[in-house]
């Protein structure tokens, strides 16, 4: 797995390796994989979720299994041993972020343009994705049948499922020029359907294996596409398109059975600021506290005391498609963490014995405060980017936060010098969610929190440089510290 390159100058640690970790993740798929490798290289052992891993649940043991390449959870044993109806101190995020996708039918042509078709996900601010230098990422079903040298029909091909991204601007969504549309800057409003299509290249024989005729009539008052079939057979995607992902992957345009791509920003992250105080980047939310939950778990099983110390089963659950509802099998409305909660604690008692020792941190980002917009934010509810955590709270439960979270997360900062914000809503303003809400429904105590950023779901986001390292603090804390805590406060 190679980043792209990015321009990491001097700054916080921890920091540049976030850094260096959104710019190899540009889809959920990337995140987790990146998300596996730091793992691996921590020495957590790669199971099978299916397979029978409680088996090996030796005291001081660390594991982690994903599901369809798009989630993960992850877990330590702590060192007195597993002992069914223990709790699980979990800390959730998710790994998806607002984009553009490819439709399962791309192909499309204007006026002498290659066009691909998009469809938008989750809530974006659209009009940042112009005039960008974009690219594709994600993964392609490919089969071995090209390689088959054999001709019996019995002997089938292989398909493996391998991931994508091409490393330099291929994609293009352009504005029209101002001369063309003198009130542009009034009001940049566009149609997300007809106005929003990336183009690919130009209609010409280096795409379509002869030369072009000049646009006809057809072309430039509605959609065409070249005539020249795709040498896969494939006739929902240019030719363009199959050859470069075939081109990338090593195999050939007849290879690619399927795919689900993105398209995402080549621009890589950065520091950025007068003292590169702040973070550049696309995709911090929530690729952010994904990279800290992995590296606060991490942070946790590698010291020297994880050995000697007792308490709850350890854990963080990185999921997919939040931003669209959470609605699907590597979702946080899925079966993920039911599931294995289920098999550390097999029996109706003992699911209910560690369902009341447990507790999820639910950690998405948060807003920042922003100078030119001061009166959309509360008057006392004003989180600043390097101010530490933002505990997130809504009296409607949009947020899972309570009394008890709160304190729970205060002590918590308390014990690495971290500090605490709050954030709420003004009541005249609707209120966002996260997964922590879906994932109390297991009847886990549950709290929300986040960093403080700017520009959240743009195609190019603001976020503090030194919070980097307080919320990995803030999550090594909870590994270390949630089961002497709770043993010192008694809610029922």
């Amino acid at each position: 797995m190679t980043a792209m390159t990015s321009r990491v100058i001097n700054g916080p640690k921890a920091a540049k390796a976030f850094i260096n970790f959104v710019n190899a993740s540009p889809t959920p798929f990337h995140a987790v994989q990146s998300a596996s490798a730091l793992l691996d290289e921590a020495g957590f052992q790669r199971v099978d979720e299916g397979a029978n891993w409680e088996k090996d649940l030796k005291a001081g043991s660390k594991f982690y299994y994903t599901r369809n390449q798009s989630s993960l959870l992850a877990f330590t044993i702590p060192a007195s041993g597993f002992k069914e109806g223990s709790g699980v101190s979990v800390v959730a995020t998710h790994t998806d972020s607002p984009n553009l996708r490819v439709r399962p039918v791309s192909k499309r042509s204007k006026a002498g343009y290659l066009q691909v078709g998009v469809e938008t996900y989750g809530g974006g601010i659209w009009h940042s994705w112009f005039d960008r230098d974009l690219s594709l990422a994600g993964r392609v079903i490919v089969s071995s049948k090209s390689s088959e040298s054999t001709s019996d029909p019995s002997v089938l091909p292989k398909f493996t499922s391998k991931l994508v991204r091409i490393d330099r601007p291929v994609l293009r969504i352009p504005t029209l020029a101002i001369h063309l549309d003198r009130g542009v800057n009034d009001a940049f409003k566009f149609n997300n359907e007809s106005e929003f299509i990336p183009i690919l290249g130009l209609i010409s024989s280096q795409f379509n294996g002869s030369r072009a005729a000049a646009p006809s009539k057809k072309d430039d008052d509605s959609d065409s596409e070249p005539s020249t079939p795709s040498p896969s057979g494939n006739s929902k995607h240019h030719p363009a398109l199959l050859q470069l992902l075939a081109e990338e992957l090593s195999v050939t345009p007849e290879d690619v059975e399927d795919f689900e791509l993105q398209l995402y920003d080549t621009q890589p992250a950065c520091l950025g600021g007068v003292n590169n105080e702040f973070i550049f980047s696309p995709r911090m939310d929530n690729l952010y506290s994904t990279f800290a939950a992995v590296e606060g778990l991490i942070s946790f099983a590698k010291q020297t005391s994880f050995g000697e110390l007792e308490g709850n089963v350890n854990a963080i659950a990185l999921f997919n498609h939040e931003e669209i509802g959470s609605v699907s099998t590597s979702g946080a409305q899925s079966s993920l963490v039911p599931n294995f909660l289920a098999r550390l604690s097999p029996t109706p008692a003992q699911l209910a014995s560690t369902i009341s020792k447990s507790f999820l941190v639910s950690a998405d980002m948060g807003h920042a405060v922003h100078p030119s917009y001061t009166s959309k934010f509360e008057e006392n509810h004003r989180p600043q980017m390097n101010g530490g955590v933002v505990l997130k709270v809504n009296a409607n439960q949009r947020y899972a936060t309570d009394a008890w979270g709160s304190f729970l997360i205060r002590k918590l900062a308390e014990r690495k010098g971290g500090k605490v914000q709050e954030f709420e809503v003004r009541n005249d303003m609707p209120c966002g969610s996260t997964v922590g809400p879906m994932l109390s429904k297991m009847g886990v105590r549950t709290v929300d929190v986040g960093m403080a950023m700017l520009s959240m779901h743009s195609i190019r986001e603001t976020a503090g440089s030194n919070d980097v390292q307080n919320y990995i603090d803030l999550f090594e804390s909870f590994f270390e510290g949630f089961t002497s805590l709770d043993k010192n406060l008694r809610v029922d």
